[in-house]
């Protein structure tokens, strides 16, 4: 027995690894990062704290000793064998294995325009210091893309005093994965806080003085950063034959066309049960992906059925969304303490629930309708919208009526 490799030491590789013990997995566990550093959280990096970028460890090298696990920093896998069992490393050495987990996550979106390559990203420890080492009061800075990353930075940058400016070529921002009411209600938080918006308008270059839209206009900039969005990291397993497409894709417990190896995270394209796949981004996917992967390689057959869930922090403001809100859903609103929220009703069952309020204010609400989403319960729309009906109590009821049909 070859053990376990894991190819990629984010939130998701990372989190296997330690799950691959406490499921009772006792083969070796190699644990291979592309970053010289210990695993580290990708969220703080968006938010220094007294002006120094964070970086909070997944953890300590002491607990990887502990459990077993080899961790390979600064090294990245060149090439798979699937049939043989084996990995090739940027150093050359050849990893076999019994197992392999791909948590390569995601890289990002690059910019074509001419001068693109003036643009910083933001998705590694040293992407955030390249951007926030250079921030001081009065710095013109243009982020390219309206979503949540590129707001979320374009409220830290304004914490800073830099003049800032966010290009978006659809004609509002947040149109993507935010419910449009809360959309609404950051964008016009940005614009109160000067945050100044060029939308329906695409890049066409980046020079030294800034960039130019597709309107002819320039925007004055001492930085720009590209926000554009993240593509999966499918690179490895494309040329060892998997199937991809949006992400590696694998079927309900997280299995890709080649048996013995399995994706989890950003990279992965997760088989649904009415049909099709689902690539989902978010730190908590990420953890409850490579959960069931490592339950999985170390003999179980779960299939992973976890509600999407992802917060935003932009100023004051906390924005959590569960379950996929869409368009055709019925919509409720409900008043709460310090925001609003809105539930998401498909033929009468609740599916999806969000709220934005300040701080984390809201953050039992969800987490409350993320249970009632759970439970497949169909709550009175008259009590979802009333504040006044604890969402505790709808919750006891939906169990008792699941209980009483069994």
């Amino acid at each position: 027995m070859d053990g376990i490799v894991i190819i990629g030491a984010g939130e998701c590789g990372t989190r296997a690894a330690f799950t691959l013990r406490e499921a009772g997995y006792s083969g070796s566990v190699t644990l291979v990062g592309s970053e010289p550093h210990l695993p580290y959280e990708r969220p703080p990096l968006s938010k220094p704290m007294n002006g120094a970028v964070q970086m909070k460890l997944i953890c300590a090298a002491e607990a990887l000793e502990a459990a077993g696990i080899d961790y390979l920093a600064g090294l990245s896998a060149s090439k798979l064998n699937a049939d043989a069992g084996t990995v090739t490393l940027s150093d050359g050495r050849v990893l076999r294995f019994e197992k392999l987990l791909l948590a390569t996550g995601a890289r990002p979106r690059r910019l074509t325009c001419a001068g693109a390559e003036l643009a910083l990203d933001l998705r590694t420890h040293a992407d955030a210091e390249a951007i926030f080492s250079s921030v001081a009061a009065g710095l013109r800075v243009a982020v390219i893309g309206g979503g949540l990353i590129g707001m979320e930075l374009a409220s830290v940058l304004r914490g800073k005093d830099a003049a800032v400016n966010v290009i978006e070529a659809a004609p509002k921002p947040l149109g993507r994965a935010v419910p449009q009411r809360f959309a609404e209600k950051l964008h016009a938080r940005h614009v109160a806080e000067g945050v100044r918006f060029h939308l329906d308008r695409g890049v066409v270059a980046i020079g030294d003085e800034g960039v130019t839209l597709t309107d002819g206009s320039m925007v004055p900039a001492d930085l720009v950063v590209s926000a554009i969005g993240v593509l999966p990291e499918t690179t490895l397993a494309e040329a060892a034959g998997l199937a991809t497409g949006n992400g590696i894709q694998t079927d309900a417990c997280l299995r890709t066309s080649a048996p013995n190896v399995f994706a989890a995270g950003d990279c992965a394209a997760v088989a649904q049960p009415g049909g099709g796949l689902i690539r989902y981004e978010s730190w908590r996917n990420a953890r409850t992906q490579a959960e069931t992967a490592a339950r999985n390689m170390a003999g179980a057959a779960e299939t992973f059925t976890a509600i999407p869930w992802f917060w935003s922090d932009q100023y004051d403001l906390g924005l959590q969304v569960a379950g996929l809100p869409k368009p055709a859903h019925q919509r409720v609103l409900r008043s709460a303490a310090g925001g609003e929220l809105e539930f998401y009703l498909d033929d009468g069952r609740l599916v999806a629930a969000a709220g934005l309020g300040i701080g984390n204010s809201l953050a039992k609400e969800i987490k409350l309708a993320e249970m009632l989403i759970a439970a497949a319960a169909s709550p009175d729309p008259a009590a979802l919208t009333d504040p006044g009906v604890n969402l505790k109590t709808l919750l006891k009821s939906a169990r008792a009526e699941t209980f009483t049909c069994r």
